[in-house]
């Protein structure tokens, strides 16, 4: 079945650095796009960035709110997606989810158990 397990949250400065990891398996890794999403506490879960399947040549997208500060990146051999995530700032305070959406007569979002990323000012 389809697991997605997240790694790296943590609690940094203002400023700081974190790098989220999102290993899976279960599926053909590089033929589905890899997000990743964010929750706030009292808020609604919201995206954060995508990057294509091998197919599309791993085209990648961001939320304007991430643009110029987080990069994505995936491991197609190690069934594994990366966030890199620099200048954080408070309102970056967040718990991060992996995803992956499987299309089909009955589509299916699978996410991970989510990580907490937590930025003090």
């Amino acid at each position: 079945q389809v697991e997605l397990v997240e790694s790296g949250g943590g609690l940094v400065q203002d400023g700081g650095s974190l790098t989220l990891s999102c290993v899976a398996s279960g599926f053909t890794f590089s033929e589905y796009s890899m997000k990743w999403y964010r929750q706030a506490p009292g808020k609604e879960r919201e995206f954060v960035a995508g990057i294509g399947s091998r197919e599309s040549g791993h085209s990648i997208f961001y939320a304007d709110s991430v643009k110029g500060r987080f990069t994505i990146s995936r491991d197609n051999a190690g069934n594994a997606t990366y966030l890199e995530m620099n200048s954080l700032k408070p309102e970056d305070t967040a718990i991060y989810y992996c995803n992956v959406h499987v299309p089909g007569p009955v589509p299916v979002d699978y996410w991970g158990q989510g990580t907490q990323v937590t930025v003090s000012s």
